[in-house]
């Protein structure tokens, strides 16, 4: 019989296979406590349960657990991981210090299949989904390094083209007997896929920040391929029948790419375009690497643009760069040690 990764089950799951044993239900929340409060490694560790039944346990099921094969530090912090999976693929996540609130951005899947043309993470392709416990295990790791305060999912992979996982692994981060996150320091982004917005906001409750990065159909379909499945108009009515608890509001994310979408007139049409929902927006100025022809743009495009939308009433960062005297950039990690890999081959 093949053991089960017991950190692939949310609470609900984990009390119906607590309770398939004959085995009291409030056994799990016990269990859940000491794999996400106490970082418990082996059930040996669980001692208010009894010896037999964590003999049980270790005959039926298993403890799972990611290691950093790789961790670059930068200057300003930031930590980033390179985790390698069971099956010898790898994933990322970064760990992001500011002011105290210390943010840890997650991977959903190995490499990723929307082919963003400006995203170094779709250069790998899609791989495969990652697990349940492999989401979770990358916070279990960060967390053995300092507190986490905020968990965004917007390492490698589209988190909502892997929703089922996703959602199990959203529902453990926000568990009160799990992580015990606030559903307001859990942010999804997601590249525009819009029968599963409305599935997210209909089965947990959690931020939305969507990758927006451009403001006409012509300029999205280039570089953004999902554009053409689900145009701006549909994404758009995606963002305001989203479900958002009150006082809250979706990230539009916009990557900043010189001459491409930094103009005063994506200013202008980004300004109507988000005027119908709660929304704040992150400017993100392209991140150039290696094998990608888009360029940066100019710190006079960035500040024309952030003062339009400040002059316009819109909530607006534009995101510093961080970490950028490591592989910070998301997939700059995996890319450079595969190929080391490769060459010693």
């Amino acid at each position: 019989m093949e053991k089960a990764d017991i950190k692939n089950f949310t609470l609900q799951e984990l009390e119906a296979y607590i309770a398939g044993q004959g085995k009291e239900r409030f056994r799990a929340k016990q269990i859940f406590k000491w794999l996400y409060q106490m970082d418990a490694t082996t059930f040996g560790e669980m001692t208010n349960l009894s010896k037999d039944f964590r003999q049980e346990l270790e005959r039926t099921a298993f403890i799972s657990n990611l290691e950093a094969e790789a961790v670059e530090v930068s200057s300003d912090g930031t930590r980033k991981y390179l985790f390698r999976l069971a099956d010898g693929n790898a994933v990322e996540s970064v760990l992001i210090p500011d002011e105290g609130r210390t943010t840890l951005c997650i991977s959903s899947q190995v490499g990723c299949a929307m082919a963003c043309e400006f995203c170094l993470t779709g250069s790998f392709k899609l791989t495969r989904n990652l697990t349940t416990a492999e989401i979770v295990n990358q916070v279990c790791a960060a967390k053995r390094q300092e507190p986490v305060r905020n968990i965004v999912f917007m390492g490698m992979g589209e988190p909502l083209a892997n929703l089922k996982n996703v959602v199990s692994a959203l529902k453990i981060l926000t568990d009160p007997d799990g992580f015990q996150f606030s559903t307001r320091k859990v942010t999804v982004s997601t590249a525009g896929l819009v029968p599963e917005m409305a599935e997210l906001g209909a089965s947990v409750t959690v931020n939305l920040a969507v990758s927006l990065n451009a403001t006409t159909d012509e300029v999205r379909d280039r570089i953004m391929p999902i554009n053409r499945r689900y145009p701006l108009k549909e994404l758009l009515a995606a963002c305001k029948a989203f479900p958002l608890p009150s006082r809250r509001w979706i990230t539009v994310e916009y990557v900043m790419i010189r001459d491409v979408n930094d103009s005063l007139d994506d200013a202008k049409r980004l300004v109507r375009m988000i005027s119908n929902f709660p929304s704040k927006v992150n400017l993100i100025p392209f991140n150039e690497h290696e094998g990608c022809g888009f360029k940066a743009p100019s710190q006079e495009s960035i500040d024309r643009f952030h003062k339009f939308l400040l002059d316009k009433y819109v909530t607006v960062i534009t995101r510093s760069s961080r970490g950028g005297d490591i592989s910070a950039a998301c997939g700059q990690l995996k890319g450079r040690l595969d190929n080391k890999n490769q060459a010693e081959v």
